[in-house]
């Protein structure tokens, strides 16, 4: 693969020039964008990618390198040059308004000025942020951290109607190719106590074990509504025989210490920290000496938002951030069947992120809601089921989270659609055909702007 490696933007007009693989047709003299300057004839020590970004509403963007170059060059001045539908084109060099980058704005830039407000294309197949060094258009820079990926997926319930391999299998590559994958299980697996809450207790036998590890996850959070379903007992058991099999777990145990304590997951030198917290009610609240999940009163469902609970998590955060390079936090929030979080959402996220969380992802309410970047943080308040046997149309459709970091530092975040079939298997589905998914999720964020 040929890597043009440039000192700066400009350097890229030059290049170009004796690289292209088939001779482009004569175009009218035009003037230089305005971030060509003067190449300088030293080879850079390092290098990183020069990417071309584009706001996360858009569709994905595959380029040639061919492609890539006009861009580079101030050559593209219509969206259907790219392989996409016809209207204005404007290129940018600017980095700091890349959080409300326009929709109808390509930016060109430094790989390390994107984040997951923007979405950046691949050329020649070759994804710039997760494949740095393969990626065929370079400037001078520091190299890129060591690449991570982290998966995540919403509410997993393998009990009652759903079976724990057949429905996870259709996703299984996709989970399994992440560096971490992480998601909230929502059924015991045990039954070893009566149910708590009838028809509406959950409950798997202890083989999804296997199941739950050939699908790729890597560890699994309790903290919800549904981890005391069958009673202490049985909470204890599942927090038991999932760390047993190698799938560890966090926001919930036999007593408050257990339930507090995060798990550490480390992957290419870069450690990752994960928590979470139950506001929904149901299953007991940890105490000493008592099972339970790790929780915070908060509204609309445990009254209103108890700030003792909060700090006891703010403060977990806090230590947890001290350890380890990336802290996710996993809350079990808001009201079901809707795609609009809670206003107190948005607040206990803002001091989760303050307190050091770098990526917040909720559950609970069953549909797909918003996210929003707070600082340098992504909060996403639903990502809405992954697996559950519910059956309105915004129950079986979901996103899951593929998020890339660099190093500590979140990259990008890609969401990736899918709908639930009458199997209750979730399978992707194309940006195309997933409006009632994107559409709404899109309307409620404010990861990046409209226009």
């Amino acid at each position: 693969m040929r890597r043009l490696v440039a000192w700066g933007l400009g350097a890229l007009l030059a290049l170009s020039a004796c690289t292209d693989d088939e001779p482009e047709p004569p175009q009218a003299e035009q003037s230089p964008p305005p971030w060509v300057t003067e190449t300088l004839p030293a080879e850079p020590a390092t290098t990183r990618p020069l990417v071309i970004a584009v706001n996360a509403r858009r569709p994905p963007l595959a380029l040639t390198e061919r492609q890539a170059r006009r861009v580079v060059r101030g050559a593209v001045t219509d969206w259907r040059q790219l392989g996409q539908p016809a209207g204005p084109l404007r290129t940018t060099e600017r980095t700091a308004g890349l959080r409300h980058l326009p929709m109808d704005t390509v930016a060109v830039v430094a790989a390390d000025a994107v984040g997951p407000a923007v979405r950046v294309a691949t050329v020649d197949a070759v994804d710039p942020l997760r494949d740095p060094a393969a990626y065929p258009i370079q400037v001078e820079g520091p190299e890129p951290g060591p690449v991570t990926t982290l998966t995540v997926v919403g509410d997993i319930m393998l009990g009652r109607r759903v079976t724990g391999l057949p429905v996870l299998e259709p996703m299984s590559d996709r989970l399994a190719s992440a560096d971490i994958t992480i998601g909230n299980l929502e059924s015991t697996l045990s039954d070893a106590g009566p149910p708590t809450q009838g028809g509406d207790s959950f409950h798997a036998p202890p083989e999804v074990r296997r199941d739950l590890r050939l699908a790729g996850f890597d560890a699994l959070g309790l903290a919800n509504n549904h981890a005391g379903d069958y009673g202490d007992e049985a909470l204890v058991e599942t927090v038991r025989l999932l760390q047993e099999s190698g799938r560890p777990t966090f926001g919930a145990g036999a007593d408050l210490a257990e339930a507090r304590r995060p798990v550490v997951l480390e992957r290419n030198g870069v450690r990752f920290g994960f928590t979470g917290f139950n506001a929904i009610g149901e299953t007991p609240e940890a105490g000493p000496g008592r099972p339970g999940a790790l929780s915070i009163s908060m509204p609309p469902r445990t009254g209103p938002l108890d700030r003792r609970e909060l700090r006891r998590v703010l403060g977990d955060v806090r230590r947890l951030r001290r350890h380890v390079d990336v802290v996710v936090v996993v809350p079990h929030w808001g009201t079901q069947y809707t795609h609009r979080p809670e206003p107190i959402q948005h607040q206990v996220a803002r001091a989760l992120v303050t307190a050091g969380a770098d990526l917040v992802v909720g559950g609970h309410p069953h549909w797909v809601q918003g996210a929003e970047q707070v600082g340098d943080a992504l909060v996403v308040h639903s990502l809405g089921n992954f697996v559950f046997d519910m059956t309105t149309p915004q129950t079986n459709e979901g996103l899951v989270l593929e998020a890339t970091f660099w190093g500590d530092r979140l990259m990008a975040a890609d969401f990736v659609p899918y709908r639930l079939g009458a199997d209750h298997a979730p399978r992707v589905v194309p940006r195309w055909q997933a409006a009632s998914i994107l559409d709404p999720f899109w309307e409620l964020s404010s990861l990046a702007a409209t226009r």
